[in-house]
């Protein structure tokens, strides 16, 4: 019997080394089979690192070791999502000044991103008495796809918007989402696409209270209100005062100008989008960040959305992000999730999986599809380019 059992044990070592070998050749199949700028991840490799791995400490988990920028497979069903011949490149940079930070849009009238510079952060030019910038780059200017520095403009707004921090499209307007800055209240406005950028604000105020400092803000696909997040940036960075109001989600309806709160007890509200039915809405919390002796908890919440009321309800955690804390949303068409973060952008499905990350290892705040197949990438310094499978669930702006 024992050595029977002895060859049993032979044999399963064989079959285990075998089912090994397997896995290592297939494995091994698909990393020749990928396209340029695509690496896969071993993640049963990572389950268990051992008493002398590798560990990390919050640093861009890197384990090829590959240069970015480039695209890490964590699951085969991103590399749908990158298509047969995806890219990803810098299209501009300016290393000192923080000019590419959030609030992009695409107008597709044009082929131009608008963004805006860092409010009140490193590098960002900005603080209590001198106001971020508005910029636009033309995709047009855009050749190859090899590392370049095509040339952003400033767009002079009037009247001028302080601290502008989110944007999303709306009709034939640009809708920006301003911090505020000093005694000037954070508001809700929309923007001339086109010259001369003549502005129109739509709310500065929720029953007469100034709000903390808006954040960020997506269209509801179905009823067409602007959701957005409040949250004390504003404060924390100096060019606001003292907050008046807990950090909050909020519904605005154009059409009657009725504001309500829709979701609380968020830390920092940040991100925010929707499944492209609206029935799910997904909100990131840059805050939870700093919680635990400094250790980064970054999560991001979904939430259903009341058929009627539109309220936030049944919320739970979608996932964590491990570099960095999450911070600008957007979802495909086929409602994979897109988070900005500490190394690029995070893509995960809508139950929370890690597809892949587009690698640009550092950190990124925003980014927007910019038509089908492409997306643009804000990085503080830089702006990166992807070419790849998916399309926005967004509705564009009109043309």
């Amino acid at each position: 019997m024992a050595r029977y059992l002895s060859i049993l044990g032979l044999s399963g070592a064989l079959v285990a080394l075998l089912v090994s070998s397997q896995a290592v050749h297939a494995s091994t199949a698909a990393a020749n089979a990928l396209a340029p700028q695509t690496v896969l991840i071993n993640v049963p490799g990572l389950a268990v690192l051992g008493a002398n791995g590798n560990f990390r400490d919050g640093t861009p988990l890197n384990p090829t070791n590959t240069t970015p920028p480039f695209f890490q497979v964590w699951d085969s069903s991103f590399l749908d999502i990158l298509g047969s011949n995806p890219s990803v490149h810098l299209i501009s940079e300016r290393d000192d000044f923080a000019f590419a930070h959030e609030a992009p849009i695409w107008n597709p009238a044009t082929n131009e991103v608008f963004f805006v510079s860092n409010d009140g952060g490193p590098l960002g030019m900005s603080n209590l008495t001198r106001n971020n910038q508005v910029f636009k780059i033309s995709l047009k200017d855009v050749y190859g796809t090899g590392p370049q520095n095509i040339t952003f403009t400033k767009v002079q707004i009037t009247p001028e918007l302080q601290m502008v921090n989110g944007g999303t499209p709306l009709g034939d307007n640009l809708l920006f989402i301003s911090s505020g800055r000093g005694s000037s209240p954070p508001g809700i406005s929309l923007v001339n696409p086109n010259p001369p950028y003549n502005s129109t604000t739509i709310l500065d105020n929720i029953h007469g209270r100034q709000f903390n400092s808006l954040n960020d803000a997506k269209t509801h696909p179905k009823s067409g209100a602007i959701f957005f997040t409040d949250v004390d940036y504003g404060f924390i960075n100096g060019f606001r005062p003292p907050p008046l109001l807990p950090n909050q989600v909020y519904r605005f309806d154009p059409n009657t100008s009725q504001v309500r709160v829709v979701a609380d007890g968020i830390e920092k509200c940040n991100g925010i989008a929707f499944s492209p039915n609206g029935s799910v809405a997904y909100v990131s919390d840059t805050g939870s960040s700093a919680t635990f002796l400094g250790a980064d908890l970054s999560l991001r919440y979904a939430f259903d959305v009341d058929e009627k009321t539109q309220v936030f309800t049944n919320r739970r955690v979608l996932a964590w992000v491990d570099t960095g804390a999450p911070d600008g949303v957007q979802v495909d068409s086929n409602g994979n999730i897109y988070a900005s973060c500490g190394d690029g952008v995070q893509v995960f499905n809508p139950s929370g999986a890690l597809l892949g990350k587009i690698f640009i290892g550092t950190t990124s705040a925003n980014h927007i599809f910019a038509g089908p197949g492409r997306l643009v990438i804000l990085a503080e310094t830089k702006i990166f380019l992807i070419e790849f499978a998916a399309s926005s669930s967004i509705i564009d702006l009109a043309s």
